[in-house]
């Protein structure tokens, strides 16, 4: 039986979902240091207020299931949060299309605080947001999933891989696939600095 935490101490992810088990509470934890993670990651892919319903509920999800966490697989529970919110996005699929339809028909937003900054980012967001978001419909999904794990969850290789149960080589092999769709759909110069 693990001990819950001493006030004050830093326990590690895999210590707070094993303590967890016989002290509910301690996942408050768990739920403090990655909500605003997955919930940023599940608004940029399906919008906010699916995503206030959809963090709620992975969060739940894993609560009920932090028995079956295996620390075994890594320290961080990060990738399996992000494993579950996936798994939530995959049944929103429909909701998360009609966003990137409508994202290629939206303004750029002011994301720069000079004018000329806000001028030259918008019109180059302008110029490239439909093109991106065609490609990115076009995309699998699956290969989808990798790129939005990667960008939009700032998670590697192993992390991906573990989030969506896969071996890291699939993980590869979608990103390498859905980088070179991305780059013939938006010209060779437009990707190059995200592989440096």
């Amino acid at each position: 039986m693990t001990a819950p935490p001493e006030a004050g101490e830093v326990v590690g992810d895999a210590g707070l979902v094993a303590s967890s088990v016989h002290e509910p509470e301690g996942f408050a934890l768990v739920y403090d240091r990655y909500f605003d993670d997955i919930h940023r990651y599940l608004a940029a892919r399906l919008g906010r207020e699916t995503a206030d319903d959809l963090a709620a509920e992975t969060f739940l999800i894993a609560f009920r299931r932090r028995a079956d966490f295996d620390p075994s697989r890594g320290s961080s529970v990060r990738p399996w949060l992000y494993g579950i919110a996936t798994n939530l996005v995959s049944h929103h699929r429909r909701t998360e299309q009609r966003r990137l339809k409508a994202m290629s028909r939206m303004d750029a937003e002011y994301a720069i605080d000079g004018h000329e900054e806000r001028v030259t980012a918008r019109v180059a967001a302008e110029t490239l947001r439909p093109d991106l978001v065609k490609a990115m419909r076009a995309l699998s999904p699956g290969e989808r999933d990798v790129v939005f794990l990667s960008a939009l969850g700032g998670l590697g290789y192993e992390d991906i891989a573990q989030a969506l149960g896969i071996p890291t080589g699939t993980v590869g092999s979608r990103l390498n696939r859905a980088r070179a769709r991305l780059r013939r759909a938006l010209g060779d110069q437009t990707l190059r600095s995200e592989e440096a």
